[in-house]
């Protein structure tokens, strides 16, 4: 089904429904996932990401199952590890956080793109920059150090659009906005700044300006600025896993960026 979801939303969210905090049992993240593939919103989901260390207990029932699968364990049993999937199971991408030189060993037999989580800093992007790994970033956690600063995260996204690659980010983007947790203290960064600051970033906004968007907590001005950006495809951000679709599936429709119904 085709919702009626706008190019900068369309494949936004991977379903990290496996993972922390939300931490769903297999046998419910499967069917949930499979609803989300029928919904209206449809085109706003990505795969389900599963680890490694579980495709042996994934049961995908019927009909085709679009996976990424997160890279947990050895990489030299990756390959075999897919090879053993039920036919109806289709894996997307791969996402790893092992150290890239042996990352690269093994990831040019998968197949598919890889998505190679990274420390902030120069140092990393140069040394993923001539590999085909398209770079990953940590953006929450159990922890605070988990989530990085405004500052960091502009200066890694201006990174990215200098060099020509594009990112993902990983953890914390529950909410439109960025905000303060009030149980945790934490701050989160907001998956609507950072919609805007990447587009942003790709028309070439400088370090500053990028850091300011990913700061603001702003709802109404960056809801009207992500409404003049709603029909472009996001140029440099890949998109984000999330181990909620209800929680930014809510915000995006109280801020008014998406409408049940609307031939957007």
């Amino acid at each position: 089904m085709v919702g009626p979801i706008p190019a900068m939303l369309r494949g936004l969210i991977d379903d990290a429904a496996l993972f922390p905090p939300g931490n769903a049992p297999m046998e419910a993240a499967v069917p949930a996932h499979r609803g989300y593939r029928q919904s209206w919103y449809e085109a706003m989901i990505g795969p389900l990401l599963v680890p490694q260390s579980r495709l042996a207990d994934l049961d995908p029932g019927r009909g085709e199952l679009r996976i990424g699968v997160i890279v947990d364990e050895d990489l030299e049993h990756v390959a075999a590890d897919v090879a053993a999937l039920p036919t109806q199971v289709t894996v997307l991408h791969f996402e790893s956080r092992h150290a890239l030189e042996h990352l690269a060993k093994y990831a040019t037999s998968w197949g598919k793109p890889v998505y190679a989580e990274l420390p902030f800093g120069d140092d990393a992007l140069d040394a993923v920059w001539s590999t085909d790994f398209t770079p990953k970033f940590r953006t929450g956690g159990l922890a605070a150090e988990f989530f990085p600063a405004p500052e960091t995260l502009a200066a890694a996204m201006w990174g990215c659009r200098r060099r020509g690659l594009q990112f993902k980010l990983t953890a914390g983007l529950h909410e439109a906005v960025r905000h303060r947790d009030p149980v945790t203290g934490f701050d989160h960064h907001g998956f609507v700044n950072v919609l805007v600051a990447a587009a942003d970033t790709a028309d070439g906004t400088d370090v500053d300006g990028i850091a300011a968007t990913l700061a603001s907590t702003d709802a109404d001005d960056l809801a009207a600025r992500a409404r003049r950006i709603l029909n472009r495809p996001r140029a440099l951000w890949t998109g984000y896993g999330s181990c909620s679709i209800g929680e930014p599936l809510g915000d995006l429709l109280n801020l008014g960026l998406l409408h049940r119904g609307d031939d957007t």
